[in-house]
């Protein structure tokens, strides 16, 4: 059985990180129009000899623009005089060397070749990608976004160094601890409502986790849209209205369960502040904190695009702080008004 062996393009650490250039190989089988099957088939027994495998057959100008591909079926098929130019694929398939991997592979999706051409904005053939090299690498990308999420680089391995390890991580647990001291400090604020009105500190979790729960649904959601390019430009609003709307009716609806708890909870405390009213504040707190949730879990990763930065990287760490604000500023603060 012939192995493929991978040879990367000479350069190929000149192109941007993640594009189509780093997985470029050298091309091989490159003919001119004019060439005979004959002649091509004593070149390509040849390259047969060395590490690659050839599976087509790139046809080029004399300025060396990819005008043609030819298969091997089709070079067995063909009379040994017939000319290249008379039975290639005109206007082949190709990429662009700067192009995204994540890009190329949206494009490559539903083609399946074994190998692509790829070329630069003049049309001319500068390498070959092979396409298991494209979903590989893009395999490792989507693989890296469930670390990246809370702080773990995509550099990170299951045996990477213990000191590398903690380099990497360390910096984003300082970072989730200064944010956790934002949520406190709202808490702090509202201390002595809680001092007087202690039924309102059992709840908290339950505000917390609930819309942290809904924005990290949103998050997926946008990431996975973003990954697979179903946010088109402009989109991104629409998906936002969308996101804040199932926010505001699974909090109306998760609400209205916690609001039910909390009236039970507090006639057993025979509380001095009305169960009725407290049932209220929990779900007029959970349907705006669920609200926002919902709304931030599109915008996080959106606001770290349109920065330059990955979508993926430390977004539940701006998440969690921002639904943790949300819920317990919007209940401390509807209580406090409310009750006291």
């Amino acid at each position: 059985m012939t192995t493929q062996t991978y040879i990367p393009m000479p350069g190929a650490a000149n192109y941007p990180e993640g594009s189509i250039g780093r997985l470029m190989e050298p091309p091989v089988a490159v003919f001119p129009p004019a060439m005979t099957v004959a002649e091509a088939t004593e070149v390509i027994r040849e390259l047969a000899k060395g590490p690659r495998l050839v599976t087509y057959g790139y046809i080029v100008d004399p300025g060396g623009v990819l005008t043609g591909v030819v298969t091997m079926r089709d070079l067995l098929l063909q009379s040994p005089s017939a000319r290249l130019e008379t039975f290639m694929l005109r206007q082949p398939f190709s990429l662009r060397r700067d192009a995204d991997v994540m890009d190329a592979m949206r494009l490559t999706v539903n083609k399946h070749y074994p190998s692509y051409p790829v070329c630069d904005d003049q049309g001319v053939l500068v390498g070959v990608v092979r396409g298991s090299k494209i979903f590989e690498e893009q395999a490792i990308e989507i693989s890296a976004q469930a670390g990246s999420m809370v702080g773990v680089e995509k550099e990170e391995r299951a045996a990477t160094p213990f000191r590398q390890s903690l380099k990497y991580r360390h910096p984003w647990l300082q970072f989730n601890l200064l944010t956790a001291f934002v949520a406190a400090g709202v808490v702090g604020i509202f201390e002595d409502s809680i001092a007087r009105i202690t039924v309102l500190a059992v709840f908290l979790p339950v505000l917390a986790g609930q819309s942290g729960n809904t924005g990290c649904q949103a998050l997926a959601v946008a990431l996975r849209a973003m990954t697979l390019g179903e946010l088109k430009p402009g989109g991104g609003q629409a998906h936002l209205l969308k996101e804040a709307a199932l926010g505001l009716a699974n909090g109306m609806l998760v609400g209205l369960t916690a609001g039910v708890g909390m009236y039970f909870y507090a006639t057993m405390q025979q509380t001095p502040e009305s169960p009725f009213q407290l049932a209220a504040i929990v779900f007029l707190a959970m349907t705006g904190s669920c609200f926002l949730s919902g709304v931030s879990g599109v915008l996080v990763p959106l606001t770290l695009k349109k920065f330059g930065a990955d979508p993926a990287t430390a977004s539940s760490i701006f998440l969690t702080t921002a639904t943790d604000v949300a819920s317990m500023g919007f209940f401390l603060g509807i209580a406090t008004l409310w009750l006291i």
